[in-house]
């Protein structure tokens, strides 16, 4: 078996995670209508980690106001849901760089089957979701 160019090696290793990158940057700012809406929205990224009393959920949403994030349960599915707005006095200025998505957001993250009581919080730039488990 012939050993590896390593200069070739090295440059698929970047260009494969360039391409992943890529694919997870498209996923993040997909465009896309939810059912029952004409509207488009971008799912932001979430992290969502689960002890034996609750499941909490850090949703990245800088900038948006936890009382204006909407989480409802549809079944064993958790909605999280609401829209993130230029601030009103930055709506007249020039944009040199806008990165962070604007507009309707929506994720939807399947539950294990439970009850839950939903609270929020604001946590360095995240939403979070503290979903209670309840017998």
């Amino acid at each position: 078996m012939r050993p590896k160019d390593q200069t070739n090696w090295m440059l698929t290793d970047a260009i494969e995670a360039l391409a992943r990158a890529e694919r997870l940057h498209q996923s993040f700012l997909n465009l896309h209508p939810r059912a029952g809406s004409s509207e488009p929205s971008w799912e932001p990224p979430m992290d969502v980690i689960e002890t034996e009393q609750e499941i909490l959920i850090l949703v990245a949403l800088p900038g948006v106001d936890p009382d204006e994030v909407e989480a409802a349960l549809d079944g064993g599915t958790l909605v999280i849901s609401g829209r993130r707005t230029l601030p009103s006095e930055l709506r007249n200025a020039r944009i040199l760089r806008l990165e962070l998505p604007q507009g309707r957001f929506e994720r939807r993250i399947a539950l294990p089957t439970g009850r839950y009581t939903i609270s929020r919080f604001a946590a360095h730039g995240c939403v979070g979701l503290r979903l209670g488990k309840s017998s």
